[in-house]
C-alpha cells in the first residue's frame, strides 16, 4: 500500500468500517473562463439537486443507426476481442465492455469531441475538459450481467488518482433503455455524500473489477441510508438520448432479462485542472486505456 503524506479529502478502503461524509466540492462549478451556455438554468438546478440529467434525442435516428453499425463491427472484430481494452463477461466469452473506443474508431472519436456533449460538460464543470475514460457497454438479450452499486469517483480517486469531484459521465443510448433490459439505475441526491468503502485493494484489481467489482462497493447499510433519502430511479432512454451524471453518483444496472439487447456509449469528461496524480490507495495506477493521464482539452 502506498504511504503518502498528501492530505486526502476522500479516503476510502483504509479502515475496517464504512463511513458517509458530505462531499467537499461543488456539483455545478463556477466557470474559470467564458463558456457556451447550452443548458438552461432549470436544467442546471435539476443536475445540482439530483446528480443526473436526461437530454432527449441528442443524436438523430440516422446518426444512431450508424453508431450501432460501427459498434457491431467492433464487437465482431477478432482484433478487438483479443485487445486488452476489451473486457469479457465473467464465466463466458461474451464481450462486456470495450475501453478507449476513440483509439479504435474515428467515428466514436468524433462523437466524444461533439460539441453537443462537450459543451454540456464544460458548463457543468466550469472548465475546459478532457476525456478521462471512454467505453461501450453491452447487455445481450436474456443474459447481460449486472453492474453492482458503486460511485465511479471512489474508484477513480483510490485507483487512478483523480483529486476532486470535478468530472461527469455521459451515457449515450445506442439502443432503447427500458425498465426491462438492465438500464442504468441511480440514487438521486447520493452524489452529495461520499461513501468510504472497506477492504484493501488487491494488486491489479482492475483485471477482475471490470468484470465483477468486489472492492470499492458500498455496504448494505450505506446503500439503505442513501436510498431512504433519494429513492432509486431508472431513466428510460430512447436510442440517441443522453444521460449526464455526476462522478460521485451511486449507480448500478441489473441483469438484462428482456429479449432486447442494450448497448450504450460512455464518455467521462474531467476538468483539465483536475488531472490525475498518483493514486491515493494503490501503488500503481490503472492502465491509461482505463484512466487517461493526458489532460489535453477536447473540443
Amino acid at each position: 500500500m502506498t504511504t503518502t503524506t498528501r492530505h486526502d479529502e476522500y479516503p476510502s478502503r483504509a479502515t475496517s468500517e464504512p463511513s458517509i461524509t458530505p462531499r467537499h466540492d461543488p456539483v455545478v462549478c463556477p466557470p474559470s473562463e467564458p463558456l457556451r451556455e447550452v443548458l438552461s438554468p432549470s436544467s442546471l438546478l435539476d443536475y445540482q439537486r439530483d446528480g443526473y440529467l436526461v437530454i432527449e434525442d441528442v443524436f438523430t435516428q440516422s446518426e444512431t443507426e450508424v453508431l450501432r453499425s460501427e459498434l457491431a463491427d467492433l464487437r465482431a472484430s477478432r482484433d478487438v476481442r483479443s485487445d486488452p481494452r476489451t473486457v469479457l463477461e465473467p464465466g463466458d466469452q461474451t464481450v462486456r465492455s470495450i475501453f478507449e473506443v476513440q483509439r479504435l474508431s474515428e467515428l466514436f472519436a468524433g462523437v466524444l469531441a461533439d460539441t453537443r456533449l462537450v459543451d454540456c460538460a464544460r458548463q457543468i464543470l466550469g472548465s475546459p475538459v478532457y476525456v478521462h475514460q471512454s467505453r461501450v457497454n453491452f447487455k445481450p438479450a436474456l443474459r447481460g450481467k449486472e453492474f453492482f452499486w458503486h460511485s465511479d469517483f471512489e474508484t477513480w480517486h483510490v485507483e487512478d488518482g483523480m483529486p476532486r469531484m470535478r468530472a461527469l459521465s455521459c451515457s449515450i443510448a445506442l439502443t432503447d433503455n427500458t425498465e426491462f433490459n438492465g438500464p442504468l439505475m441511480v440514487i438521486p441526491e447520493s452524489h452529495h455524500w461520499y461513501v468510504a468503502c472497506v477492504g484493501e485493494t488487491p494488486e491489479r484489481h482492475y483485471e477482475q473489477s471490470l468484470r465483477r467489482q468486489e472492492y470499492g462497493t458500498p455496504d448494505a447499510e450505506s446503500l439503505r441510508w442513501l436510498v431512504d433519502r433519494g429513492g432509486i430511479q431508472a431513466p428510460k432512454l430512447h436510442a440517441g438520448s443522453v444521460v449526464l451524471f455526476d462522478c460521485n453518483m451511486m449507480h448500478a444496472s441489473g441483469v438484462n432479462l428482456s429479449p432486447y439487447a442494450r448497448s450504450n456509449l460512455f464518455v467521462v469528461y474531467n476538468a483539465i485542472d483536475n488531472a490525475l496524480v498518483a493514486p491515493y490507495g494503490v501503488d500503481e495506477p490503472r492502465p491509461t486505456y482505463i484512466a487517461n493521464r493526458d489532460p489535453s482539452p477536447i473540443g
